[in-house]
């Protein structure tokens, strides 16, 4: 996927295919406001903002890994999702194949529920990141914290719902209250998001 062009993904995305889907979309919702922090970040990166040089290395160098994981969850939920259907398609013309087949969906809907759960996880990372840089940064690019900060809300709206729908199907209770903890969490992220937008929006000459 990391090696895909735009368009290819696009046509992918829009095919009948399992995967990528949603879940995808939410990791690269991710990775791209981890993105958006970085650059802002970079046009920071000068003497004029000396005074938080240090915050703001710290901020470049975290936005990148960041990038970098989701990019990668966006790989691990395509193949996670291929892994649900997979089971699905699993005979059941007999007792122990029928058992053998609840056991593989079981087992592939928590991991088709965690990755998204990991990109909630990522996501709140990444807008302590746009709300660390949006007092200190670039003025010239504040409003790309406020794309930051959107596409953060994308990513963790978008997981939610790739959380939820798995949870039918996990029957241990434990993992599914770990997993809809995660899910939890997302109201408080969209409200932080909005804050930031808020915030940039408000300091904008209209």
């Amino acid at each position: 996927m990391r090696t895909d062009t735009i368009e290819t993904f696009l046509a992918q995305l829009a095919a009948r295919v399992p995967a990528p889907g949603g879940g995808a979309t939410a990791a690269l919702h991710a990775a791209q406001a981890a993105a958006l922090v970085a650059m802002v970040a970079r046009y920071s990166d000068s003497a004029k903002y000396a005074e938080h040089a240090e915050e703001i290395a710290t901020v470049t160098a975290t936005a990148d890994r960041l990038r970098e994981n989701a990019l990668g969850l966006a790989e691990e939920d395509a193949a996670a999702f291929t892994a649900v259907t997979e089971a699905y398609g699993l005979p059941k013309r007999t007792a122990d194949e029928a058992a053998a087949r609840s056991g593989a969906i079981a087992e592939a809907l928590v991991a088709a529920a965690h990755v998204p759960a990991v990109v909630v996880r990522v996501t709140e990372q990444v807008l302590s990141l746009a709300e660390q840089i949006l007092p200190i940064g670039n003025r010239n690019v504040i409003s790309d914290v406020a794309a930051a900060a959107e596409a953060a809300r994308a990513a963790a709206t978008t997981a939610r719902v790739n959380v939820e729908i798995n949870l039918g199907g996990i029957k241990d209770p434990g993992t599914r209250g770990e997993l809809a903890a995660v899910a939890d969490t997302v109201d408080d992220l969209v409200l932080r998001a909005e804050k930031v937008t808020a915030a940039v929006r408000d300091g904008l000459v209209r």
